[in-house]
């Protein structure tokens, strides 16, 4: 997959659409062209997560620093907690034909579109069913219901916002939804 310049591949959904499980199973199949890109973000690390890994997790004042700094390529407030892409790799690796994974809200995912175009592919993976949603939610135990109710409280925007995607994927299936992905990526490869 090298043989071409890189590109920046966001994957969006609302909170609990499947877009870190989607990831790391691309991440799986070719680690040598396959990027993650790691957020930073003020949130606290949940259980299982490892620093520089699944996030960058800084205090609130170091993430402001990184604004002033202008070190974010996009940065947004998502449920009380900032999360933002710190730019400094990403143009390398483009130069280098990576192929740059980015797990970002729609908001970020849209402002990455507007930052590098064509370099950039926004896939929107679509819940089956809100009920589906909830008991994913549920299943991470990270929540309480009143954090779950404000994360589904921004659902109708991040849906409204999918059309402006690049293609939206029914998450139904992780290997089919997996494959898709894949494939897409390497059509708009082929295409550059």
């Amino acid at each position: 997959m090298n043989n071409k310049q890189g590109l920046l591949v966001v994957v969006s959904s609302p909170s609990g659409g499947g877009k870190t499980t989607v990831i790391k199973k691309i991440l799986e199949t070719d680690p040598n062209n396959f990027i993650y890109s790691v957020s930073m973000t003020t949130r606290p690390k949940r259980a299982g997560e490892t620093e520089g890994k699944d996030y960058f997790f800084v205090t609130l004042a170091t993430f402001q620093e990184h604004i002033r700094s202008n070190d974010l390529i996009e940065y947004e407030k998502v449920h009380d907690w900032y999360y933002g892409t710190p730019k400094n790799a990403l143009s390398a690796w483009i130069k280098q034909g990576k192929v740059v994974l980015l797990d970002l809200d729609v908001y970020g995912g849209l402002h990455l579109k507007q930052e590098y175009g064509n370099r950039c592919l926004l896939i929107f993976l679509k819940p089956p069913s809100l009920e589906e949603l909830i008991s994913r939610l549920r299943r991470r135990s990270t929540e309480s219901d009143t954090q779950i109710k404000r994360r589904l409280e921004r659902l109708p925007q991040e849906m409204a916002l999918a059309d402006k995607f690049d293609a939206i994927i029914l998450n139904e299936n992780l290997d089919q939804t997996v494959a898709q992905v894949i494939g897409l990526i390497a059509e708009k490869r082929k295409l550059k």
